[in-house]
């Protein structure tokens, strides 16, 4: 579930206790469910980090960059988790100990001794080692990220095609970040119907959703993400968030719309999503 919020409050609650700290070994945990994809091999992966220094770590999109270097900054890679559906990034103990993945042993630091742990409860994320080049061509198949791109932006993307406006916007090509759960928040917000061709968006629309996806993307970031009933979500600290009790349509079907008071909140299936949206104010 993990989409531009989740992945952005994992990575600010990481970033604090792991930069400058050297990897002193990485650890593939013995896990006896699902193994999640991993490049390159296990043998050269840990052997490509070992005693590299956490130099940064980013988002992009709905992926986690761990930036490292060699302590004379004379060599970088970098490790891309995407944790798509189930996965976290925690400096703390997880969840359970049967889903860890892996472990970043790291050198020590005075108040912090736990390492760095990626836990997958499906197995369905992936780790990857890219160095400068692999980076850059990642970065040239996502489209602009949702929290900074601006109105001219938006409509400049959406008129790229000509689909139904919520499921262009699952499209990372498109624009990178937002996943089905804060789609469906972002055009409640901005009074628009999931339905809507894109390259029928006008221009009062466009800015209407520029402004609803910085503000979504803002206060779920705020509030450290969306924990949602099967409870898999955590922060870097394996705590809860709390953006889940501001939702407006998100699995709020049957219920009045608490924007307008006056439509019921719809469910209906979109490219194999569920999509939940107003009856009458996103007509």
């Amino acid at each position: 579930m993990p989409e531009l919020p989740e992945v952005e409050t994992m990575v600010r609650g990481v970033r604090e206790h792991v930069i400058g700290r050297r990897i002193l070994r990485t650890e593939f945990c013995l896990c006896r469910r699902k193994p999640i994809r991993t490049s390159p091999g296990r043998t050269k992966f840990c052997r490509s980090t070992r005693q590299l220094r956490i130099s940064d770590v980013r988002r992009l999109a709905k992926k986690i960059l761990l930036c490292l270097e060699t302590p004379d900054g004379s060599r970088a890679t970098t490790v891309v988790i995407e944790p798509r559906m189930t996965g976290l990034l925690l400096v703390a103990a997880p969840p359970t100990l049967e889903h860890r993945r892996l472990c970043w042993h790291l050198s020590a630091e005075s108040e912090r001794s736990c390492p760095l742990v990626f836990w997958d409860r499906r197995g369905l994320g992936t780790v990857t080692l890219l160095d400068d080049s692999g980076l850059n061509a990642m970065v040239e198949r996502l489209g602009p990220d949702a929290l900074t791109l601006d109105c001219p932006g938006w409509i400049r993307q959406l008129h790229r095609t000509n689909r139904e406006i919520k499921v262009a916007l699952l499209d990372q090509a498109v624009v990178s970040g937002i996943g089905n759960l804060y789609a469906s928040e972002i055009l409640h917000l901005a009074g628009i119907s999931p339905f809507r061709r894109t390259q029928d968006l006008g221009r009062q629309q466009a800015i209407r959703l520029c402004h609803a996806a910085r503000h979504v993307l803002a206060e779920a970031i705020r509030y450290e993400g969306s924990t949602l009933s099967d409870g898999t979500y955590r922060n870097a600290l394996n705590q809860t968030g709390s953006y889940q009790n501001h939702h407006q349509v998100y699995q709020r079907a049957g219920a009045d719309c608490p924007k307008c008071r006056r439509g019921c909140i719809q469910r209906v299936v979109q490219a194999q999503r569920s999509t939940f949206f107003c009856s009458a104010c996103q007509r």
